[in-house]
């Protein structure tokens, strides 16, 4: 059966760890990675409701979008609501692990997912993040050039939007004198060499940087090899914030907000003034989007639908992008389909329930 650790490290590979915000903290926060595990509870928040539901179910694990333990603890006494959730986990022996912002800046993640319940098409990410990209720049001998792009796709080097195994050679002469202490794995040491060599220059995510260069030095039949590493200030289409897409047909907007409160079980709708009736372009982004309203606005959104506005923030749009806020846990609690989605392919041995456990702490009259 597998372990926590296999889990864990499956959806690193999904949503590397090094994506989240510097504010968050994700990972495996309670439990030990080595434990064996049959059955997953997956959920929005870890409550104590939600660790009684995982000890009643028999689950070993349990997946949240929201990190339980968000800034450090210096006590547990069960003082508050967190300490007692982390309290019970461990004295049941339930793991807690949190996904959080590194999720909702992929791709394929949280804001991809509400999109996919809205049926938009032609999406991308609203707000591609920058200088996270690095171009690594290698000589090797012509021999070792196939092996090494090889080395490079399969780790993930040379990814463009919807183009894999992307990379740049040159050829010419490397020249190099090895000292008393080298071994070369050309020519002699002491002696001036001259060598074909082929020059790489391949793109890659700062979160596969150590992984790339780890590939480079197993494959490279070099003792020393060069190489050259640049951050880059471009945006990476993968990796951002948001996401904008469209609905495949014009739609009434008061037809599209009942389409949101139904696919989101969404009680009341927030919204700024109606600017036109019929829209198509939607930017989106789960929980807190505030921040994105010029963006969407630049993208030329018909409607902004996220969640946690203030005040203020609805004056902000100007009349010129429709904010529609149905709530933090209306825009991301169909993270625990994502999670199944991520999970069940691989995992086929392993039960993925879903938390039955209500965690909004927002109510409606």
């Amino acid at each position: 059966m597998p372990k926590i650790k296999d889990i864990t490290d499956y959806l690193e590979k999904f949503a590397p760890l090094d994506l989240q915000e510097s504010y968050d903290n994700c990972g495996l926060l309670v439990g030990d990675p080595n434990s064996i595990i049959t059955k997953i509870l997956l959920t929005l928040d870890c409550t104590e409701e939600v660790i009684n539901e995982a000890i009643e179910l028999g689950c070993e694990l349990v997946i949240a979008h929201h990190p339980i333990i968000f800034k450090g603890l210096k006590s547990l006494t069960g003082k508050n609501y967190i300490e007692n959730t982390v309290i019970k986990a461990i004295k049941n022996d339930i793991a807690i692990y949190a996904c959080h912002t590194n999720l909702d800046h992929i791709k394929q993640g949280v804001n991809h997912k509400i999109a996919q319940k809205l049926q938009l098409i032609n999406c991308k990410i609203l707000v591609p993040k920058n200088e996270i990209l690095y171009k690594l720049e290698t000589y090797c001998p012509s021999s070792d050039t196939e092996k090494l792009l090889a080395a490079f796709k399969e780790a993930g080097a040379g990814t463009l939007g919807n183009y894999f195994g992307c990379s740049f050679t040159h050829s010419g002469i490397g020249r190099f004198t090895g000292n008393e202490s080298s071994n070369p794995t050309l020519g002699t040491k002491l002696k001036q060499e001259e060598v074909h060599e082929d020059k790489i220059e391949v793109l890659l995510p700062g979160h596969l940087k150590n992984k790339i260069l780890s590939v480079l030095k197993e494959n490279h039949s070099y003792e020393e090899p060069a190489f050259f590493l640049q951050a880059l200030e471009n945006a990476n289409p993968d990796i951002g914030s948001g996401m904008i897409g469209e609905l495949i047909n014009e739609t009434d907007i008061y037809a599209f907000f009942d389409q949101i409160k139904k696919t989101f079980n969404a009680h009341v709708i927030k919204h700024t003034s109606i600017l036109k009736p019929r829209v198509k372009k939607i930017a989106l982004c789960g929980g807190s989007g505030s921040f994105l309203i010029q963006k969407a606005i630049l993208a030329d959104a018909d409607v902004f639908l996220s969640a946690d506005f203030k005040y203020h923030e609805f004056f902000d749009t100007e009349n010129k992008v429709v904010i529609a806020d149905i709530g933090h846990y209306e825009t991301e609690s169909c993270t625990k389909e994502l999670f199944f989605d991520i999970l069940n392919e691989k995992f086929a041995n392993i039960a993925l329930v879903f938390s039955k456990s209500h965690t909004n702490p927002v109510k409606y009259y």
